[in-house]
């Protein structure tokens, strides 16, 4: 298992066309993909847990994967947040 935290960085936060990229790039992998916040853990791999996290700018998550590929995901996943999910400006 792997965990990193990750800082959302775009202006509107993770809001549809966000979490709809997260989760097409988690389901790429086998290993297993959650995200922590305030307490919570949801499954990365779901658009509708993504959405109830309301993450806005500024937010820390931390990432967690589980699996054959766990490291090979992290990767990817990390570089989304770190590149404002390759978004153009809101």
């Amino acid at each position: 298992m792997i965990k990193r935290k990750v800082t959302v960085q775009n202006d509107a936060g993770i809001h549809a066309r966000p979490a709809s990229i997260i989760v097409k790039e988690a389901s790429r992998f086998e290993s297993d993909f959650h995200i922590h916040m305030y307490g919570y853990r949801i499954n990365g791999k779901s658009i509708l847990g993504l959405l109830t996290l309301a993450a806005e700018k500024g937010a820390e998550l931390e990432l967690e994967t589980e699996g054959p590929d766990e490291e090979e995901a992290m990767n990817s996943l990390v570089s989304l947040f770190e590149n404002s999910f390759h978004t153009e400006s809101e």
